[in-house]
């Protein structure tokens, strides 16, 4: 029988990594990895440049949601418009002398001239319902100031979009130049991780988009109403900047678990230890949250510290599982050793 080659499994499969390259195939792969991630990025960056429309929809979505949180606000506030253009939100006891008698019960009054006595006034016209701007409901209007402002926009949907389109791309160019350099469970394991690691981070940009920024743009209004400031009116760009950078901090934060677990891996941690840094892990996710918050307020603080826990909470039970797993298997191996 011809001799297994070294560093083989019984079962006949390698546990070390692919063929030897010379230097400069290893550069060569190397250019073609880096051509690759660059076209999918900028293709990527193009997809979301035309249907930048669809994102802006897409990213506005929890500020119409979180107009619902104030639908009861919304019925004692009327809306000022001369045009399109909003003038400002008002009390509705506010305007009591000031608005028409036999429309007290519109939202939304049009600024139109008016010829009184030889004279042209200003006066107040109820909006029609079929007529009213389709923001009427609003209460946080987004707006371009600027002539350069929408493409920012465009700019900012493109690179972060394009960013979270071409990363799963992205991670496959790079694993086909980095994985056959790996041993088989070296592989496993940072397929396992990568696949893991995924998961988590659209868990993480999911919990964002539909519990987070709904109560941290509510907060933003009802903080800065606090303060004395109207916050009827936001920059587009900021808006979209807060919206993405808020995503994509959250998603990379619940990456959490595989860092612990990659340190335990390797022998750095264990479940004692961690179990031991519980206390001072609370005090240093506090701080991080307080940073990482785009909002600043603490209830989104706490909010966004609230999963971070649970899920170092997570890591250091599965890192006591590997631990118990770990005894018992060395326990079956002496077992058997001194039964032979």
């Amino acid at each position: 029988m011809a001799d297994k080659p070294e560093g083989a499994r019984p079962d006949g499969e390698e546990t070390e990594g692919g063929p030897v390259k010379t230097f400069l195939e290893h550069l060569e792969d190397l250019r073609w990895t880096l051509i690759k991630v660059t076209v999918s990025l900028a293709v990527a960056m193009l997809v979301c440049l035309v249907g930048g429309n669809y994102l802006v929809r897409l990213l506005t979505y929890p500020l119409r949601v979180a107009t619902r949180w104030q639908s009861s606000k919304a019925s004692d506030t009327v809306a000022i418009y001369w045009g399109t253009n909003v003038v400002g939100r008002f009390a509705r006891t506010d305007l009591a002398g000031v608005l028409p008698t036999h429309s007290t019960n519109a939202s939304a009054f049009a600024v139109v001239p008016k010829q009184v006595g030889g004279e042209t006034v200003l006066t107040l016209q109820a909006e029609p319902g079929s007529q009213a701007p389709s923001d009427a409901g609003t209460f946080v209007f987004l707006k371009n100031y600027g002539p350069i402002s929408a493409f920012m926009v465009a700019i900012k949907l493109a690179l972060y979009g394009g960013l979270l389109l071409a990363l799963p791309f992205m991670l496959y160019f790079v694993g086909q130049f980095v994985l056959p350099a790996l041993k088989v469970h070296e592989k496993e394991f940072v397929l396992r991780a990568i696949g893991i690691g995924g998961f988590l981070f659209l868990l993480g940009l999911g919990f964002c988009y539909f519990v987070m920024l709904e109560v941290a743009l509510t907060a933003a209004v009802q903080f800065s109403g606090w303060l004395g400031f109207g916050a009827d009116e936001w920059r587009a760009e900021d808006y979209i900047s807060f919206v993405c950078i808020f995503m994509l901090v959250m998603g990379v934060s619940f990456e959490l678990p595989i860092l612990i677990l990659a340190l335990v891996k390797i022998g750095l941690l264990d479940y004692k230890k961690l179990g031991s840094f519980r206390a001072y892990w609370v005090v240093i996710e506090l701080v991080i949250c307080a940073f990482l918050t785009p909002s600043g307020d603490p209830f989104t603080m706490f909010l966004m510290a609230i999963p971070l826990q649970l899920l170092y909470e997570i890591s250091v039970l599965i890192s006591w599982y590997w631990a118990r797993r770990d005894r018992k298997r060395a326990a079956a191996e002496e077992v058997l050793q001194s039964a032979k």
